[in-house]
């Protein structure tokens, strides 16, 4: 089996409300999706969604890597050959793991189509039945996120992740806002995107916010400061979580080091698709670490791939592979049942991408195929 042509599609996936987070505000969310095609007529579905603040890719340079530098790199492989291919996209160019996300993802879903078998099989086998999702709730007033709370609740949320990060004051209102709208029932996880930056800021919030019960303080200072998180570890009874900071071995081997953190946030985004999302799911089991897989507020092509490696890992307790619940439009449909998540046993990543919906979200395509 040969990879024969690579698609390139630039979307635009239109979002439910605006998602607002410490360092942007999405109206919609801009992603690839990439369709590999082989010579025994199989085809497979990736996508990359670029966020520039975290691996320095946009949705334009992601398009152009995809189209001008990383396709004619598959042509005439085997998606099997998953670690050639991986290292021949490193020695074409450093980084855009944006874009090798997407190629990744293509290739194992042709892997599950030809091997007739749900991607999770490829991993290890399912782990998981279902998997639990979280809501996730925007940066607003306190008040509004206390109403947005309350509101997932009844819808059926156990679990509920805060976006913070822009006013340390603030912040503590808002998560206090939460926890007394929603009891001491619901499962509350903080994410402040970077936005605190420092530990002594971080320490501000945290030092108050300690009769709250949150699960964890996801990336409560910049992504480069590493020295920062394990001193808020060192200072805190409340887990930490390392998201921005983490890309890939590198980052994993500082923090294994210096004990930086409790948990990990994957993304496939982050680290350039499962093949190498594999591998900080084994450092992270080897240093003691829990991981989650998170997302970039992906369509369900990605979601989907996410949610295999989920399933199919004992060491992955979380995910937050939420983005087709934002949408008001997606290129396929996976099976949420909320609070929960399922997977069907199709082959690859068991999703029916709509084409009429894909022409219709593209701003920007290209083929590239075989001479």
């Amino acid at each position: 089996m040969k990879i024969t042509s690579v698609e390139v599609y630039a979307i635009r996936l239109p979002l439910i409300d605006p998602f607002i987070i410490s360092y942007h505000t999405y109206q919609d969310m801009p992603s690839i999706v990439v369709k590999l095609r082989t010579d025994n007529g199989l085809v497979g579905y990736g996508e990359g969604t670029p966020d520039e603040h975290v691996t320095g890719e946009t949705w334009e340079s992601v398009f152009a890597v995809l189209s001008k530098t990383l396709a004619t790199v598959l042509i005439g492989e085997n998606p099997f050959d998953i670690e050639k291919i991986h290292n021949k996209m490193n020695q074409t160019i450093l980084g855009a793991t944006t874009a090798k996300a997407a190629l990744d993802i293509a290739c194992y879903d042709l892997m599950g189509k030809a091997a007739n078998q749900p991607v999770y099989n490829l991993l290890g086998g399912r782990y998981y039945d279902k998997l639990e999702l979280p809501k996730v709730i925007s940066i607003l007033s306190p008040e509004e996120m206390a109403e947005k709370a309350k509101q997932a609740v009844a819808e059926g949320y156990k679990t509920l992740k805060l976006k913070v990060g822009t006013d340390k004051r603030l912040d503590v209102e808002r998560i206090r806002a939460v926890r007394q709208a929603v009891g001491p029932e619901i499962a509350l996880k903080v994410d402040a995107n970077q936005g605190w930056e420092t530990s002594a800021d971080s320490m501000y919030v945290l030092q108050r916010i300690t009769d709250c019960h949150i699960d964890w303080i996801e990336q409560p200072v910049i992504a480069t400061d590493i020295d920062g998180l394990a001193e808020i570890k060192q200072k805190t009874s409340i887990p930490v979580m390392i998201d921005e900071g983490l890309h890939g071995d590198k980052e994993m081997y500082e923090i294994t080091v210096k004990r930086a953190v409790d948990m990990v946030n994957i993304k496939l985004m982050k680290c350039g698709g499962i093949y190498p999302a594999t591998h900080i799911v084994h450092q992270a089991q080897l240093a003691g670490y829990t991981c989650q897989v998170g997302s970039m507020v992906e369509s369900a092509i990605a979601s989907a791939a996410g949610l295999h490696l989920s399933t199919a890992k004992k060491r992955i307790k979380s995910n937050e592979l939420v983005g087709p619940l934002m949408f008001s439009e997606d290129v396929a449909q996976l099976d949420f049942q909320i609070p929960f998540v399922y997977l069907s046993e199709r082959p690859g990543l068991g999703i029916e991408v709509d084409e009429a919906i894909l022409e219709k979200l593209t701003s920007d395509y290209v083929k590239i195929e075989v001479n």
